[in-house]
């Protein structure tokens, strides 16, 4: 249990930091200019560092496949309740979407190593590319929602590079392609910039965020899915499938993430109320350091 707290508060360390860049050197700091450089340059090498960094085995795709079949349910349980709840676009958009995207990467992953060892890494891995891919089409599509309409957030998911990246490392990757040891070391230079900066704009959204100003029915919202809806309907699915139990329990782990950081970066790219999503990612990671070990009891079950 210490190795999972010590796997979360690690990742934290950088977001403190952001916070305190921000209130030392205020408006110094553009959170949108570092929010563009992230999204459209440093993701590219994560994206690549993280399909390339170990082939990709097509027997591994039974477990991103479950995964991917459970997150369209609860996007399309939660975009049909969520209309008859928020008016507001931008509040529909967030409603919609932010449970659905977890920290399956830089948190996701060092933790189910914490529980069941290094041989979750391949799952762990193939789980995050398709939450990778949710991120950069429906995730892109709802935020961009917030601000535009249906045919400009077609257009802002094809406009992205990080989603092209990502199939042309995947076909790369089918295809057997081993990259040097150099270029290794250069997509991971890139990747873990992108990694810290991420982290770093949540740290810097936090700054001036007042979680006591933000929709209390909103908040409620994504909460209720995020750690009630999203789990319960996990766990009946999976516990009348037969799979590998360290596969089960690596799936559901991986929807107990708490919100990404990938949020901040999208509301704040397509000016979707970044600061409520800031103080949502918040709210579940504080919640998350709690509902984990409930998660982990849990794997007795399945």
């Amino acid at each position: 249990m210490s190795s999972i707290l010590l796997s979360v508060l690690s990742v934290y360390i950088f977001i403190v930091l952001g916070f305190m860049s921000k209130m030392s050197f205020k408006e110094q700091i553009d959170d949108k200019t570092i929010t563009l450089i992230n999204v459209y340059f440093l993701q590219v090498f994560l994206t690549f560092w993280g399909l390339l960094i170990r082939p990709i085995d097509i027997n591994l795709l039974y477990a991103p496949s479950i995964y991917f079949v459970i997150i369209m349910l609860i996007l399309i349980l939660s975009a049909l309740a969520a209309k008859k709840l928020f008016a507001d676009k931008k509040e529909y958009s967030i409603a919609t979407v932010a449970a659905i995207i977890g920290n399956t990467g830089n948190l996701g992953i060092p933790i189910n190593i914490a529980i069941f060892g290094e041989e979750s890494i391949p799952y762990t891995t193939v789980v995050n590319l398709v939450n990778v891919f949710f991120v950069y089409t429906f995730g892109v599509f709802y935020y961009s929602r917030g601000s535009f309409d249906a045919k400009t957030s077609l257009i802002n998911i094809v406009k992205l590079p990080v989603l092209w990246a990502a199939i042309v490392a995947i076909l790369l990757s089918v295809n057997h392609y081993e990259p040097s040891k150099v270029i290794l070391n250069t997509l991971m230079m890139g990747a873990y910039a992108s990694m810290t900066m991420q982290l770093f704009l949540f740290g810097i959204y936090l700054y001036g965020t007042k979680i006591n100003e933000i929709s209390k029915t909103l908040t409620l919202w994504v909460m209720g899915i995020k750690f009630i809806l999203f789990p319960l309907i996990t766990f009946v699915i999976l516990y009348f499938i037969e799979l590998d139990k360290m596969i089960k329990g690596i799936i559901f782990i991986e929807i107990m993430m708490p919100l990404a950081v990938a949020n901040v970066n999208l509301a704040s790219l397509y000016d979707c109320n970044p600061r409520v999503v800031t103080a949502l990612v918040l709210i579940s990671s504080i919640m998350f350091l709690g509902f984990i070990f409930v998660g982990v009891w849990v794997l007795d079950f399945l």
